[in-house]
């Protein structure tokens, strides 16, 4: 268990170091964790943790669970990232385009941006196909190399940078079709460059299949992407070349509108 005695001067720095290590514990565990399971997720005493609890049900990040033991997230965190999402200018200038093009495809739009080696899911235009529902989420993390989007951004950067992201991910085969070799990866990077959109085929998750482009900005790179998810019996290579004129239509049109 971490020691809790604090150098002069950093109690603050490591009072924050810990409540966010509180607030990433208890997103792992949704239905909520107790006070001794928080410890030792945590590594810290008791004390400091009820402390720390206090402090953050004070403000509103945790509160109770319905059976008044266990802590759980609220809703706070939600707002305050709906505020960051909503103050990109990339994601109102995606908005109403990925919109129109889920309405057009039917299927479900997502809207992503790039954090270092991963990206992020900050917005979702869910299918018109009310029988089948997409997993994802807002705020989902997912590798760059594994995703139609994230491959889509990496086609955008220098050779150099995409070896470094490859260098700072964990590769993992999630599917028996992931691209786990860098090698792999360069090739597949050389065809999106050639089409210019990127495809998942059922490498992330099985039964899934993505189309994707990058939104470019001046210099032509880009720190932000989109897709269109279906299961693999809707998209077919048929289907995608369909929608591939639909997915590079409004690349140019988000871009544009940057």
């Amino acid at each position: 268990m971490r020691e809790d005695t604090q150098a002069p001067g950093q109690s603050g720095v490591q009072s924050l170091d810990r409540a966010f290590g509180l607030l990433e514990a208890l997103s792992l565990r949704p239905e909520g964790m107790g006070l001794m399971e928080l410890c030792e997720a945590c590594g810290l005493h008791k004390s400091t943790v009820h402390r720390l609890l206090a402090a953050l049900t004070a403000l509103g990040y945790v509160g109770k669970a319905a059976d008044g033991v266990r802590y759980r997230l609220t809703l706070r965190l939600v707002e305050l990232s709906g505020r960051i999402v909503d103050g990109f200018d990339v994601t109102q200038a995606a908005k109403p385009v990925l919109d129109r093009l889920r309405d057009s495809a039917g299927e479900t739009v997502h809207l992503v941006v790039r954090d270092g080696c991963d990206i992020v899911y900050t917005y979702k235009a869910e299918s018109t196909d009310a029988s089948y529902r997409m997993a994802s989420r807002i705020g989902l993390r997912r590798a760059m190399y594994c995703t139609a989007a994230g491959k889509s951004i990496l086609a955008t950067l220098p050779d150099g940078e995409v070896e470094e992201i490859w260098r700072g991910s964990e590769i993992i085969a999630h599917t028996p079709h992931t691209i786990v070799t860098l090698g792999g990866l360069m090739e597949e990077i050389g065809g999106i460059r050639h089409r210019g959109y990127a495809l998942d085929n059922e490498e992330n998750e099985l039964g899934v299949r993505c189309i994707a482009g990058a939104v470019q900005d001046h210099t032509g790179t880009a720190s932000a992407a989109f897709s269109i998810s279906a299961p693999v019996i809707r998209m077919d290579n048929d289907r995608v070349a369909l929608l591939a004129d639909e997915v590079l239509a409004a690349r140019a049109e988000i871009s544009a509108g940057l």
